[in-house]
């Protein structure tokens, strides 16, 4: 099953974010096999200010446990995590099945 993880991150939050990013890359390399999507949402200045990734999991659960997981989250980066089940439409130039 395909999931959607938004992250928004704590107001002031860049240096934080600056300072984890070695260990969240690392933690996303591990997980590679799962995940789709992986990336930054940026502010209108064009810095990051939270995260958008996409992945396949078998349950939610299993996506639930991947985010707490994210060395971000265990620094308290994010003001909110969002995790919702996706449905493809429409990927890589064609209508899905």
């Amino acid at each position: 099953m395909l999931f959607a993880i938004t992250c928004t991150d704590r107001p002031s939050a860049l240096e934080l974010r600056k300072a984890t990013r070695a260990q969240h890359l690392a933690f996303l390399e591990a997980h590679k096999d799962g995940i789709l999507f992986a990336g930054p949402q940026l502010d209108a200045n064009g810095n990051p200010c939270g995260s958008l990734v996409l992945l396949e999991a078998p349950d939610r659960a299993t996506a639930e446990g991947f985010a707490a997981a994210d060395p971000y989250a265990k620094v308290n980066l994010f003001e909110s995590v969002i995790i919702r089940p996706l449905r493809t439409v429409f990927r890589d130039g064609q209508m899905a099945e």
